[in-house]
């Protein structure tokens, strides 16, 4: 040590925010949280139905999962019914929750009976299985 001593002494001076600035920060703050919550939520469940309309595509071309296993028509409608809605997500990208959540039960209500259909057909365990590849967005 060289033997000097430092005396440091804090002071309110300029420079530091009054109570009304704070409580004022502490309020648009509040705002913000309610904003950014509502956009997560908003963000959540376009990423479901892009998630599950991808998982969809992915199955049916998968000779491992659906494409062997699907009747040609059960193939276009699922076929069609994902690509309807990717491309419903390119046309609407400021699309509410509620829009997002509407267009992923629109989805899953023309797919998720073939794919049932599917695995009831092959038996019990795999139909199991095929609760938990389609059914994902229940858990998130």
């Amino acid at each position: 040590t060289t033997g000097q001593k430092n005396k440091n002494t804090i002071t309110n001076d300029k420079g530091r925010l009054s109570q009304e600035e704070i409580e004022r920060m502490i309020q648009e703050a509040e705002e913000f949280a309610e904003e950014d919550k509502l956009l997560k939520e908003k963000v959540d469940a376009r990423n479901q139905l892009e998630t599950y309309c991808y998982n969809m595509k992915n199955s049916i071309s998968d000779s491992d999962k659906l494409a062997d296993k699907l009747e040609e028509e059960d193939k276009s409608a699922v076929e069609e019914a994902v690509t309807e809605a990717l491309e419903w997500l390119d046309d609407n990208p400021a699309a509410e929750k509620e829009e997002y959540e509407e267009k992923l039960k629109e989805v899953e209500g023309i797919c998720n009976p073939i794919v049932s259909k599917v695995y009831q057909g092959a038996g019990g365990e795999e139909g199991e299985e095929a609760d938990e590849d389609f059914d994902m967005h229940d858990d998130l």
